[in-house]
């Protein structure tokens, strides 16, 4: 069998530093692009497999022309990624995906003024990026724009399409549909007929098809939808505000993200309820903070890693054939319980 290609194997064939190579392998600053890309080279030469989308191309004759430093991928966004933010774990295996290909990521924050002035941000070189990748960049007129500069384009999430238009772009989701529908037909098996929802469906395209999944659910399954309880707000202040008109709450809750969640979780105590003995919560997104509320937050996980690796696809086959079609993709998620949805000690009976 043949020896797996390590960092160290690579740093004694090239007599530098395991450091060195870490660096460079993981897309870490303060390298000069001539080191970065003799050590990626190096590594191609090798077959260094660590990272999945590299390794499927390291031999074979599909393997794409990858002759040193290839040019920078470019992320647009327009919100500060925080650990908490789902993209966040996604762009740390992207980059280390496309190191392996040559290219390095730079991050341009879009500012609220280049949004009204549909410009670039100042860090932001046409001559030099070979795609953009744009997350959190739901202004529909500035992703146009986007969508003109002639260079490979992906978005992951973009804006709500409730009125049928598409970006022409590559664009990639998370699954949005499936585990929010089988979420309500659990809750109507438990004899919890009355559903709403909580978050700015306009807000973009992923809470835009929670909403629309929950609509059809309640559809299909014969069961009436309270528009009074499809709350077309994202902020715990406001959530109360409606919430406390409401005449009646509903038996659950199924809320935009986890963050929407927890702010309707603040809203309901604030009026008094609780979850889940008022009302079951649902999130989306799987955040840290799902885990840390009092009860803890159901939820759906999105896997990260599957979604960078996808969007690795998208892009490098987009940069290889610009005159493809466009493609829609959506990755698996996956329902999880929690306590914010648990059955109260004897409902389990009804």
């Amino acid at each position: 069998m043949k020896k797996k290609v390590t960092i160290q194997d690579i740093a004694d064939a090239l007599g530098i530093s395991r450091n060195t190579v870490s660096k460079a392998i993981n897309n870490t600053e303060g390298l000069a692009d001539a080191t970065r890309e003799r050590i990626l080279q190096k590594a191609l030469e090798m077959g260094y497999k660590q990272f999945s989308y590299f390794s499927t191309f390291i031999s074979g004759e599909s393997a794409p022309s990858f002759t040193g430093y290839q040019g920078e991928i470019a992320l647009l966004t327009s919100a500060f990624l925080t650990q908490s933010h789902f993209a966040s774990t996604m762009l740390d295996k992207f980059q280390g995906e496309i190191a392996q290909l040559g290219y390095t990521m730079n991050t341009h924050r879009v500012t609220a003024a280049n949004l009204k002035e549909k410009s670039l941000p100042l860090s932001f070189r046409a001559d030099q990026v070979k795609a953009v990748i744009c997350i959190e960049m739901f202004d529909r007129a500035y992703d146009e724009m986007i969508c003109e500069l002639g260079l490979p384009v992906l978005f992951v999430d973009g804006p709500a399409k409730y009125d049928g238009f598409s970006l022409p772009a590559d664009q990639l989701y998370m699954d949005n549909t499936t585990e929010i529908t089988r979420f309500v037909n659990d809750m109507l098996s438990q004899g919890r007929k009355s559903i709403g929802f909580i978050g700015n469906y306009y807000h973009c395209q992923s809470f835009y098809e929670r909403y629309t999944a929950f609509r059809c659910a309640m559809l299909m399954a014969g069961a009436e939808v309270d528009e009074d309880c499809c709350v077309n707000c994202n902020h715990q202040d406001e959530i109360a505000e409606r919430l406390y008109a409401l005449p009646q709450l509903p038996d659950v809750f199924i809320c935009a993200n986890d963050f929407v969640a927890g702010d309707a979780m603040r809203a309901l105590f604030s009026i008094g309820k609780t979850v889940p003995e008022d009302v079951r919560l649902l999130g989306f997104d799987d955040a840290a903070e799902s885990r840390r509320t009092r009860p803890t937050l159901s939820t759906v996980h999105i896997h990260t890693q599957i979604m960078a690796f996808t969007a690795v696809q998208l892009l490098m086959s987009r940069i290889r054939e610009p005159s493809l079609d466009f493609r829609i993709v959506h990755t698996q998620t996956d329902l999880i319980y929690r306590d914010s949805t648990r059955l109260p000690q004897g409902d389990a009976q009804e």
